[in-house]
């Protein structure tokens, strides 16, 4: 014991008693003793891990209490373990759960109506509240991008929006898709279904539908598919029908300048907690995001079930490995049953494409401490809270139930994040160690730093410091300040990428098929 230091602000972390790992939470010198009595090999950098004990080869190494991976190699205790020496699956190269479909299903004790939270919200025609009240114009295709730019940029260089104080701004929602693609393929249901989530968010107060003509996705298909018609709020124009860019970006400027006395009419009132639909995300996670901003947000998703209100988790890819926590959860089999059915399709639609669920993570989640995608999975689904699973959606479908919810996304935040608004989506918090710049137009986005370091280095960017749980803040106090913010933000408190300006570009629906 002489060769090693013994550092008394040498701090780690046991997550759980059945664990054989710890986390650091501070760089640990080669030869540091821990306060779990072992004696560190190599330098480890903190949010990453070590074996408290030795660990053979084969066996299974837990965090959380959960499987995280197993072992390629024997690990000495206070190795470091890392993806060099931790890889995915069993010996038959799988990983097998019990899924025990609705056996850990509670419901909640839920606040009385005459008690809950308020904020202060949009209420549109159809019953629905909005925490904005943008004008969007949204285009069928690629090829109509420009010109709803041009749109955009014309009333926003005419100075017109500020005689409208309560519209939040107009905004082109642009991509890269629409044509060249099978009508009756799932990508095109899928498009379908964003765009038409899109429209009927209740953040946007009117909307243009603008297209080329001769594309695969027809606007008069989707307004004959979905029962709808031109109103004061809803228009929509192709470039070769009206005669030219020239034109139709005139027509476009004059419905805007129609629409906006429209859509000011909206004004904010007071509506209780049940009206929000909080998105969850989380990107360039680390090792601190399942023990201090997940949990934390989970907390307070858990506060607004209670009230009434609802909040979607998504990123399928990153709930694998821990989807059997949720199909516990679920209110039923048959709800448990949809999210192991989007499990397989996710794992075949990976084999096809000559990659596996492993790819995810990322080099920045690896360079954060996550090692394999089961570790990131177990810590992403903290943010889900603890109430029952009350539905499972596919991709930008109509969120219908209250409550916990699951929509069937990839894992690439703005894709993700656009299928949640799609479904209905009013508000978005979201998780980061790394350091994730991201916002959300027309949803406001909240983002809550893992780690005090982020949170210094980013101040301008995030809303939320969680690194503080570290230090002794609880997760409880911490989850009621995010909460908080939420009706904040949601009456119309900017958040930090609203106010850098964030949203413009992050529309992204997800591409499925293939591009003829």
């Amino acid at each position: 014991m002489s060769e090693t230091m013994i550092r008394p602000e040498a701090r780690t972390l046991v997550l759980n008693p059945r664990d054989n790992t710890a986390v650091a939470l501070s760089n640990l010198e080669a030869g540091t003793v821990t306060p779990q009595g072992v004696v560190i090999g190599k330098r480890l950098p903190k949010g990453h891990k070590f074996a408290v004990r030795p660990i053979r080869a084969g066996e299974a190494v837990t965090k959380f209490g959960q499987i995280i991976g197993f072992a390629k190699d024997a690990i000495a205790a206070g190795d470091w373990v890392h993806e060099h020496n931790c890889g995915m699956g069993g010996a038959d190269g799988t990983l097998h759960h019990d899924y025990a479909f609705a056996e850990g299903a509670v419901a909640p004790e839920m606040v009385p109506v005459a008690e809950r939270a308020t904020f202060q919200g949009f209420r549109r025609a159809n019953g629905r509240v909005g925490t904005r009240n943008f004008i969007g114009i949204l285009t069928s295709v690629n090829c109509s991008a420009t010109v709803a730019k041009f749109m955009a940029e014309e009333i926003n260089r005419s100075g017109i929006l500020a005689d409208y104080p309560n519209i939040d701004g107009v905004i082109p929602f642009v991509h890269g898709t629409g044509c060249a693609m099978d009508i009756q393929g799932e990508g095109y249901q899928i498009f379908r279904r964003t765009q038409w989530g899109y429209t009927a968010n209740p953040n946007l107060g009117a909307a243009l539908l603008v297209g080329l003509g001769c594309e695969a996705f027809q606007i008069g298909k989707m307004k004959e598919s979905y029962g709808l018609s031109e109103t004061d709020t809803f228009q929509t124009m192709t470039i070769q029908e009206i005669g030219g860019t020239r034109k139709m970006v005139d027509w476009g400027v004059e419905r805007i300048k129609e629409m906006l006395p429209v859509a000011a009419r909206a004004q904010r009132e007071t509506v209780d907690a049940s009206e929000l639909m909080l998105a969850l995300q989380c990107g360039g996670s680390d090792g601190y995001s399942g023990i201090t901003a997940n949990p934390a947000l989970g907390y307070a998703v858990d506060l607004l079930v209670r009230q009434g209100g609802t909040a979607i988790l998504s990123e399928t890819p990153e709930v694998y490995g821990a989807e059997h926590m949720l199909t516990r959860r679920a209110v039923s089999r048959e709800v448990g049953e949809k999210l192991i059915e989007r499990i397989h399709w996710w794992e075949d639609y990976t084999r096809r494409s000559g990659g596996e669920m492993n790819n995810n993570p990322s080099p920045g989640n690896k360079l954060g401490g996550l090692t394999t995608i089961l570790e990131k999975s177990l810590g992403a689904t903290a943010k889900g809270g603890t109430t029952p699973l009350t539905a499972v959606y596919e991709y930008a479908e109509q969120v219908r139930e209250k409550g916990f919810v699951f929509m069937d996304t990839p894992g690439f935040d703005p894709v993700s994040a656009t299928g949640q608004v799609a479904g209905g989506a009013n508000i978005l918090a979201f998780t980061t160690g790394r350091g994730s710049a991201y916002g959300c137009k027309p949803v406001p986005s909240i983002k809550l730093a893992t780690n005090s370091d982020v949170y210094a280095r980013m101040t301008e960017d995030m809303d939320i410091n969680c690194g503080d749980i570290i230090e002794g803040v609880s997760i409880e106090e911490k989850g009621q300040q995010i909460f908080n913010l939420l009706l904040r933000i949601a009456s119309g408190e900017k958040s930090k990428s609203e106010q850098l300006g964030y949203g413009d570009n992050e529309f992204v629906p997800w591409q499925v098929g293939a591009t003829m």
